[in-house]
């Protein structure tokens, strides 16, 4: 693709930044004690999910893990919806059934995320062959973390989109650490996801998951292999989470130069010094900023007001059939 203008950049600068405030505006509801149970935010990972987005059709597949509520905003969620969902409201995006690691659009695309490690790569696959079965063109993408890659699922899912030519691409958010373990004391490669690939004759690339532009291009560039019938990918994205894994880790284990480094490379700044390279306007910049405090200002507003779910809904939307009645 060709490098963003301007106003290009300067739209998938704003989505990351309502991304992030969403997620700072989670942190500051849990710590009020509004949203219950665990959150495993991605702030720092914003640019992996805004840059593939935008490189992708709207009728696409994507597959997400716990850690992704990025990801579902990315793909048309509202902040308020995803919001609302982890406060347990009616409006929430399942109704206040999923909570903060199952974020799910499926009129977007977003089918879902998944609480179990490595568990939807399969269910990716599956996407890509009904894609592959109709004709459509479409592309699955799964995303999952570094860790993953040593699951079984992790193999196995991209043993059978290599055998099948499937039109699905596996995407590893490489943030160094599975939960509090650097991912490279207990793998046996430096690159847990790319290193892979070439097992089972699959195309990788290791790129930086904290440049947007980079991102959309190679996420365009394997999405265009998988629509013309040149099968699976592999990209590795190397990124950094900038909270611990989940509300209770304080990420005390990661030394303070590494933090340092990484955050000087935000993607947000990251993005903000190509905008200036690009001329934009540090007005335009600021008033991205003001609007995407505008959007997550609103959206916490609309979730603390929104009723709580009707008790009688709760065995609805489980079942394909609509009901549990008949099993018990």
């Amino acid at each position: 693709m060709t490098a963003p203008a301007g106003p290009e950049l300067l739209s998938l600068y704003e989505r990351m930044a309502v991304i992030r405030g969403t997620e700072k505006a989670a942190q500051d509801l849990f710590l009020q004690g509004l949203v219950k149970g665990t959150t495993h935010l991605a702030a720092g990972h914003e640019a992996v999910a805004v840059g593939a987005s935008a490189a992708l059709r709207p009728d696409d597949y994507v597959f997400a893990t716990y850690r992704g509520h990025h990801h579902a905003m990315a793909r048309g969620a509202s902040p308020a919806e995803s919001l609302a969902e982890l406060m347990s409201k009616a409006t929430g995006l399942c109704q206040a059934k999923g909570g903060s690691m199952h974020l799910t659009k499926a009129s977007a695309g977003m089918l879902g995320s998944y609480a179990i490690v490595g568990a939807h790569l399969p269910m990716a696959a599956g996407a890509a062959w009904s894609a592959q079965l109709r004709g459509t063109g479409q592309v699955a993408v799964a995303f999952f973390g570094d860790g993953a890659t040593n699951i079984g699922a992790f193999h196995e899912a991209l043993n059978l989109a290599a055998v099948w030519a499937l039109p699905v691409l596996f995407i590893c958010e490489n943030n160094l650490y599975m939960e509090y373990t650097p991912i490279g004391s207990v793998t046996a490669v430096p690159h847990p996801a790319a290193d892979r690939a070439p097992s089972y004759g699959l195309p990788a690339e290791i790129i930086d998951g904290n440049d947007v532009v980079a991102v959309r291009d190679a996420v365009a560039r394997a999405a265009g292999r998988a629509r013309s019938g040149q099968g699976p990918t592999v990209l590795e994205a190397q990124t950094y989470r900038h909270y611990g894994h989940s509300r209770t880790d304080p990420a005390t284990y990661r030394p303070a130069a590494e933090v340092a480094e990484w955050m000087a490379r935000d993607p947000l700044v990251l993005a903000r010094a190509r905008l200036a390279d690009l001329g934009v306007p540090a007005e335009q910049i600021a008033a991205a900023d003001e609007r995407a405090a505008t959007v997550v200002r609103e959206a916490v507003a609309q979730a603390k007001a929104a009723p709580g779910p009707d008790p009688a809904a709760a065995l609805t939307d489980v079942w394909a059939d609509g009901g549990s009645s008949w099993r018990t």
